[in-house]
């Protein structure tokens, strides 16, 4: 966790359960299951419901590091950690919430669609990040030869790849990058510092076999994310893009 975090300037990992059907618990319900988390872990202790309707249990304002969260949505169960020390910190968290969550949301085997682990991997760029993205993972590809046009400027560059670790392919990874500079940025040549962004994902579907535990498939995912990151997707991804930014390309 500390070489992932040296590489970036906000490292975080998040695990999110996608349903088929849409979250409905009563107030006694919800209450009560955050309740049971907060007991657990005595920091998460912010409880707020944002303008979409949905229900957030975080720890209060502060910069230190392992800072986590618990999050209902009404299709998903959402936690996480930002800056965390250790993989214990996200195993621990998923322990408590995915044990408590099927008896307090009443989930079953049938609702759950996916569970997915992210790795997340923010570096602060001020400056077009769909060209650098270009430049640093493509400069060498066949596609490079359409960006040398002196008048032509890259105004979308996010690379998206899917993957199939399983060979029933209910065990996949994905690697996203996500830009966030505007064609008025572009336009203007004047552009604010802003995170360009690395998720490096894996995710286990459901129904291809027996039931899964959600407490043994979100470790397995852990596992599976860390090596996935750590051998592919920090050499080949964030490294170049964190080398290309420090070398104000």
């Amino acid at each position: 966790m500390n070489t992932f975090r040296a590489l970036c300037d906000e490292f975080y990992i998040t695990t999110r359960l996608f349903l088929k059907l849409e979250l409905n618990p009563s107030r006694e319900t919800i209450l009560h299951f955050f309740d049971r988390v907060r007991r657990e872990f005595p920091g998460l202790s912010k409880f707020r419901r944002r303008d979409d309707g949905t229900l957030l249990l975080e720890e209060g304002e502060s910069d230190s590091d392992g800072r986590q969260f618990v999050r209902i949505d009404t299709d998903s169960l959402r936690f996480g950690v930002h800056n965390p020390t250790d993989l214990d910190s996200i195993a621990s968290l998923g322990r408590c919430v995915l044990e408590q969550a099927p008896h307090h949301l009443s989930l079953s085997d049938l609702d759950i669609d996916h569970l997915e682990l992210v790795f997340g991997f923010d570096l602060e760029y001020c400056g077009n990040h769909d060209e650098l993205v270009a430049a640093a993972l493509f400069g060498e590809n066949p596609l490079a030869a359409n960006l040398g046009e002196d008048d032509q400027r890259v105004i979308d560059c996010q690379p998206f790849w899917g993957f199939s670790l399983s060979p029933e392919c209910d065990l996949q990874a994905y690697i996203e990058i996500k830009s966030r500079t505007s064609t008025f940025e572009v336009r203007t040549g004047e552009f604010e510092t802003s995170p360009l962004t690395v998720f490096s994902t894996v995710r286990r579907y459901w129904g291809f076999g027996p039931p899964m535990d959600l407490v043994d498939a979100h470790t397995e995912l852990i596992s599976v994310g860390e090596r996935f990151a750590s051998e592919r997707v920090v050499p080949h991804v964030v490294q170049p893009l964190a080398q290309a930014i420090a070398s104000g390309r």
